[in-house]
């Protein structure tokens, strides 16, 4: 039998001492502490993952497009049937590839005007992202032969322009010539990312070709979606290998650029919430270890009388520094317990029920996001038991110095 062990649980079961009501005190302090942690990494996490899916769902996770094209939406056009087409769709990795095409413009009523870029697509285009996050009507259908003139617009042009679905949109667009389009609204979605839901409408990639007086295999590039954010550079930089090697019949080349390059101050700042959650989980580890110092402290003064007896009858110090270790074990993983039910149930209701709101004008998002992952919880539980016992390591030295004699002669 493990001597160590049988006197924690002994201490344990024995009721009357002032130590057991501190006990309760250290197990709340740690759950507490525990479940703050796990909701700060399951809010942020959630933020930056739904912000992150909202950025990509308008320009994706790498885009192909002309060398020669700045940074406006007036793009120089690329060839659509291009030869390196199949290589990137056998790049490990990625999910898909589809071609889009930009038009800049202004969107007139009688009463009000917005500038607009429309966004052409064709029939391989993934609308996933936009069913997702339709309030009204519905995305529609493009094929080769027929000319779609249908739009989707955005909440904040449709609340602007007094617009719903089923009405007519005119477009006008200043090239050498004006011009104008006439389109009708057939649904109407909100990501509250009011950079992007300001500029962006989508339309038949038909119309976009033949406003920038392009053929049918002119594009103005590629959108390539990957299956996990994770691999993004290595998947940029295998990209670039295959793309870098194309030239155009008069010398102009691509150039692959991926979302974080092109929306690096959004990706910059998502990347400063992670120092957040950092400082939040030193905080609490640090509030958890100091309520469990104090804590052992008291119970190795309540028991000062026990250690002794134990001294002389001949148990050394480490062996009764593990007595205290087991016990405080228990109490840690008591808090531990305790902990994860309440952060998990935080989380779980805010999920569920979108208690707490947010302004999507300061966060772009309407509720507070929330992503729970079964490695985030671990590494927190498991890191927050190790380090609370290395702390315990010098409080518990106090026992070497407990002298036997003295104590027994005391009581």
């Amino acid at each position: 039998m493990n001597f160590e062990l049988f006197i924690a649980r002994r201490i344990l079961r024995e009721k009357g001492h002032f130590s057991n009501n501190i006990t309760g005190i250290v197990v709340t302090g740690i759950a507490i502490s525990l479940a703050v942690m796990i909701t700060a990494i399951a809010i942020v996490t959630g933020f930056k993952k739904e912000i992150r899916d909202k950025v990509i769902g308008f320009g994706s996770h790498i885009q192909i497009i002309n060398y020669d094209s700045n940074l406006s939406y007036q793009t120089s056009p690329v060839p659509k049937d291009i030869k390196f087409y199949d290589e990137l769709a056998a790049i490990d990795g990625i999910k898909h590839v589809q071609p889009f095409a930009l038009k800049a413009g202004i969107v007139k009523t009688e009463n009000d005007m917005q500038g607009l870029v429309l966004k052409g697509v064709d029939r391989h285009f993934d609308w996933s992202f936009f069913k997702n996050s339709l309030i009204e009507g519905d995305i529609f259908s493009i094929n080769d032969s027929v000319l779609n003139n249908n739009i989707l617009v955005s909440s904040f042009l449709a609340r602007k322009m007094g617009l719903k679905t089923g009405d007519a949109v005119r477009m006008w667009f200043i090239d050498e010539s004006p011009r104008y389009r006439k389109f009708t609204i057939s649904g109407i979605y909100e990501t509250s990312l009011a950079e992007f839901d300001e500029t962006f409408a989508m339309v038949d990639i038909k119309h976009v070709q033949k406003l920038n007086n392009w053929n049918t295999d002119q594009i103005s590039g590629f959108e390539i979606f990957i299956k996990n954010f994770q691999y993004l550079d290595q998947i940029s930089w295998e990209t670039r290998e295959i793309v870098s090697s194309y030239y155009f019949e008069d010398g102009s080349r691509l150039r692959v650029m991926n979302i974080v390059e092109k929306y690096p101050q959004i990706f910059d700042w998502l990347e400063l919430q992670d120092l957040n959650v950092i400082i939040i989980i030193v905080l609490m580890l640090i509030v958890a270890a100091f309520n469990m110092i104090s804590g052992l402290l008291i119970l190795i003064l309540d028991r000062t009388f026990m250690i002794g007896i134990l001294k002389a009858l001949g148990s050394r110090n480490h062996s009764i520094r593990k007595v205290f270790f087991y016990k405080s074990s228990y109490l840690i993983l008591k808090g531990l317990l305790w902990g994860n039910i309440i952060g998990l149930s935080l989380c779980l209701i805010q999920k569920k029920f979108e208690i707490i709101s947010l302004n999507p004008e300061n966060y772009y998002l309407t509720t507070v996001p929330v992503n729970l992952n079964i490695l985030h919880l671990f590494l927190i539980n498991a890191g927050a038991m190790l380090i609370i016992l290395a702390f315990l390591i010098l409080p518990s030295m106090l026992i070497s110095r407990i002298s036997p004699s003295k104590t027994i002669r005391f009581n």
